[in-house]
C-alpha cells in the first residue's frame, strides 16, 4: 500500500477533528442544527488553515442520509463518498485553472437540474478570486436566486479580488492562523496515533515554522520524519529548519549588551559554521527581544514555552528598556533591509554592529565589572571651525569626534563660568528660536534639536548634548551645523559640542512641550463644548477617546 502524507491522512472529516477556528464552526453548528441555512458560504483565510476541508465538512452535514445536522454519521453511503472524494453531487472546482467564462457558464449549465443521489447540489469553488471578471458576471445572477436544492461554497486566501457584487451575496466566514501551541498540540497527537517518536522541543520549533498553517506544518513533519529517520528530535529539526540554538542568540546580544565588538564577531563567525539563514536569525533575535520587554514590564506574561525563562529574565535586569526599544527598532529595520545587502552575513553583522554602535550609556556604575565607556568620552568635544568667503582660516575642517585628542584644562582665566539661571534661560531661548531657521536636514536636523546653547561669543558658540545621544555627534553633522550657522549670522563662529546633562530645554523638547499643550488645549476645548456634553450624556456611559483626537 502506498504511503499516505499526514496532510491528506489527517484531514478533519468532522468538526469535533478541525483544529481551531471555534467561532467559525460555532456559526456553522448552529445554521445547521436551527435550520438557518444560507444560499452560499464564502470561507477566507490564509493557506491551511481548513477552508476547504471545513467546506467538505458542510456539504457532509448537509447530504447526511440521518438529515441535515451539525454531526454527520461518517457511515452512509453519501457520508462514505464524500469522504473518498466521489459524491456525485458534489462539484469541486479549482477557480485557477478554471478562469474563463466560458467554463463557468458550462459548469451552471445544470444548476437547475435537482441531485441525483443527495439532498442538495453543492459547488464548491476553491481561490475564487481567480475568476475573470466576466465569469463572476455569468455567477452572479445564479448566485443571488439560485434553486432550493444549490449551495454554493467559496473558498479564497485573498477576498479583496472579488466584486463587491459577490461578496455581497455570500455569508463570509474567516478563518484566522492557527496558534504555534495549538499546532504543536496537534502534532503530539498525530504523532502519538502514528507511533513515531517525537519530543517537545521538536514540535514547538514545528509549529513556529508553519506560520499558522496546519498543513505547512504537517508537511514540516512529514519532511523532518525523512530527515531524522524515522523520529522527530529537535537538534534535527533545528538544523532541518536552518534554525540557530537559543543558546546562540542569547550569547550574541550579551555581547552587544557587555559593548564586547570581539566577542560578537567571534559568535557570528561560530553561527556562520551551521550555515543558517540569517533572516531566521534575526527573527530568533527579535523575539528574543520581545521576551525581554515581556521580563520587564510584565513578568507575570513572560512567554517561558520557547525562551529559558530564567536566562531571559537575567539578562532583562542588565538592560534598560529604552536600550531593549532601540535594539529591537534596529533588528526590525536590518529584517527589512537584509536583502539589500551584498551578502547576508555582511548584512547580519552590520545589524548587530550597529546595536553596539547606539548603545546608549545610562551612566549606572557595575560592581561586579567596569562600567561601560560611552562611544565618545565626556571629556572629548567634537569641534568645527568654519569660513565665510574672504575668511583665512585653511585648517577650518570638521573634525570627526573619535580623531580629537582629550584637551588638557584650560588655564583658570579662561574657564567660562555657568551661566546664571536667567542667563541659562536666555540662551535656551535663542537656541531654540534660531534652531528652526537653520538650513538644517536630516541627522544635522537631529542633532541641532537635541541639543541646548550653554555659552556664546561672536566667534564662538558652545552646544551641549545628553550622553545618551552621543551617537549623533559625528563630525560631518557638527561641520553642517557650524555652516549653517555661520551662513544665518553671516560671520564665521566655531562650533563646540560637549557632553553632559540637559539642564534646560532642547528645541525637541520645546517642540514636544508645544505640541502636548496644543492637545491638552484641544481636549479641555471639547470637554467644555455643549455639543459634546449633550453627546455624551445621550448615550449612557460614553466618554471622549483622547487618543483619537489629533491637533494640526
Amino acid at each position: 500500500m502506498s504511503y499516505q502524507v499526514l496532510a491528506r491522512k489527517w484531514r478533519p472529516r468532522n468538526f469535533e477533528q478541525t483544529v481551531g477556528q471555534q467561532s467559525v464552526l460555532r456559526a456553522l453548528a448552529h445554521a445547521l442544527d436551527h435550520d438557518r441555512l444560507h444560499h452560499a458560504y464564502l470561507f477566507t483565510g490564509s493557506r491551511g488553515v481548513g477552508k476547504t476541508s471545513i467546506a467538505r465538512i458542510l456539504a457532509k452535514c448537509l447530504n447526511c442520509e440521518q438529515g441535515v445536522s451539525s454531526t454527520p454519521c461518517d457511515q452512509c453511503a453519501s457520508c462514505v463518498a464524500i469522504n473518498e472524494g466521489r459524491f456525485i453531487d458534489l462539484i469541486e472546482v479549482d477557480a485557477a485553472s478554471r478562469t474563463k467564462v466560458e467554463d463557468t457558464r458550462e459548469l451552471l449549465e445544470n444548476v437547475q437540474y435537482t441531485p441525483s443521489l443527495g439532498r442538495f447540489k453543492i459547488y464548491l469553488i476553491d481561490e475564487v478570486h481567480m475568476l475573470s471578471g466576466h465569469s463572476f458576471n455569468a455567477l452572479l445572477k445564479t448566485l443571488e436566486e439560485p434553486p432550493a436544492h444549490v449551495k454554493f461554497l467559496f473558498a479564497t486566501t485573498d477576498p479583496k479580488k472579488l466584486p463587491l457584487t459577490v461578496l455581497s451575496r455570500c455569508l463570509q466566514l474567516h478563518l484566522k492562523d492557527i496558534p504555534p501551541a495549538l499546532i504543536a498540540e496537534h502534532l503530539h497527537r498525530v504523532l502519538d496515533l502514528e507511533g513515531i517518536a517525537h519530543d517537545d522541543g521538536s514540535l514547538k520549533m514545528l509549529g513556529r515554522a508553519a506560520n499558522g498553517s496546519l498543513r505547512d506544518a504537517l508537511s514540516l513533519t512529514d519532511q523532518a520524519i525523512a530527515f531524522g529517520g524515522g523520529q522527530l528530535n529537535e537538534a534535527d529539526v533545528r538544523q532541518m529548519l536552518g534554525h540557530v540554538d537559543q543558546q546562540s542568540v542569547l550569547q550574541l546580544l550579551q555581547a552587544v549588551v557587555g559593548g564586547n565588538a570581539v566577542q560578537l564577531l567571534d559568535e557570528v563567525e561560530q553561527l556562520a559554521g551551521h550555515g543558517p539563514d540569517y533572516r531566521l536569525v534575526l527573527d530568533e533575535l527579535i523575539g528574543l527581544l520581545h521576551q525581554l520587554t515581556l521580563a520587564q514590564v510584565a513578568p507575570g506574561t513572560l512567554h517561558g514555552h520557547w525562551w529559558d525563562g530564567e536566562a531571559v529574565t537575567a539578562l532583562a535586569a542588565q538592560m534598560a528598556a529604552e536600550e531593549l526599544q532601540l535594539y529591537y527598532q534596529i533588528a526590525l529595520h536590518g529584517r527589512r533591509d537584509l536583502p539589500l545587502a551584498p551578502e547576508p552575513r555582511s548584512g547580519f553583522e552590520m545589524v548587530l554592529l550597529r546595536m553596539l554602535a547606539f548603545r546608549p550609556d545610562d551612566g549606572t556604575p557595575d560592581s561586579a565589572a567596569e562600567k561601560k565607556k560611552p562611544l565618545i568620552e565626556p571629556q572629548r568635544s567634537a569641534t568645527a571651525l568654519l569660513d565665510v568667503p574672504g575668511s583665512p582660516a585653511p585648517s577650518s575642517r570638521p573634525i570627526a569626534p573619535a580623531a580629537i585628542a582629550p584637551a588638557p584644562p584650560p588655564p583658570p582665566a579662561a574657564v567660562t563660568p555657568p551661566a546664571s539661571q536667567p542667563e541659562a534661560t536666555a540662551l535656551g531661548e535663542q537656541w531654540i528660536g534660531l534652531c528652526g531657521k537653520l538650513d538644517l536636514s536630516g541627522m544635522s536636523a537631529n542633532l541641532a534639536a537635541h541639543a541646548e546653547l550653554v555659552a556664546q561669543t561672536a566667534q564662538s558658540w558652545r552646544l551641549r548634548i545628553d550622553p545618551a545621544h552621543s551617537a549623533l555627534l559625528d563630525g560631518p553633522h557638527v561641520g553642517r551645523i557650524g555652516e549653517a550657522l555661520s551662513r544665518h549670522l553671516g560671520q564665521s563662529v566655531k562650533v563646540e559640542f560637549e557632553l553632559g546633562p540637559i539642564q534646560g530645554e532642547t528645541p525637541l523638547r520645546s517642540r514636544e512641550r508645544q505640541q502636548r499643550e496644543a492637545r491638552e488645549r484641544a481636549i479641555a476645548r471639547l470637554e467644555a463644548d455643549p455639543k459634546v456634553k449633550a453627546l455624551l450624556a445621550r448615550f449612557e456611559g460614553s466618554s471622549l477617546d483622547h487618543e483619537s483626537i489629533e491637533v494640526g
